[in-house]
């Protein structure tokens, strides 16, 4: 990981630094968080951001995401959980490289509202999420 953010970085230089622009590598993956290869949807590319707040102790249900997302922690604490039992834990200004086709459940464990933005590379027609009985088996 260091040395994709070192190439990252470097990818960054052609912004011209004169300007005062500073650039902070968050994330370069070739997986999700749980090491399957990030894979992209057959048909019309499309992209998706969607700023995403949830409550002191509430849930997003058990659900899957049939195309790659990542997400980045503005405020709070959550806990994803996957399918397996594995649990990940994010806090402000982590990333997060979502699972595809996998189960999981976020809640807050934080006592003040967790907020996140999350960015879906999809394809036209595709849902971004779907209910965990609905999840792609592979």
């Amino acid at each position: 990981m260091v040395w994709s953010l070192l190439l990252l970085s470097l990818e960054a230089a052609a912004l011209d630094a004169a300007n005062d622009i500073k650039v902070t590598p968050l994330a370069k993956e070739t997986t999700s968080w749980d090491g399957t290869p990030i894979t992209y949807p057959q048909g019309q590319a499309e992209m998706t951001a969607l700023l995403i707040e949830i409550g002191p102790d509430a849930q997003t249900g058990w659900h899957c995401h049939p195309v790659p997302n990542f997400a980045y922690m503005l405020e709070g604490t959550l806990e994803v959980t996957l399918d397996d039992g594995r649990v990940k834990l994010l806090k402000a200004g982590d990333v997060l490289s979502e699972v595809v086709n996998r189960s999981h459940n976020g809640r807050n464990v934080g006592s003040s509202p967790a907020k996140l933005v999350v960015f879906y590379t999809g394809a036209v027609g595709t849902p971004l999420s779907v209910k965990d009985k609905e999840c792609l088996r592979e």
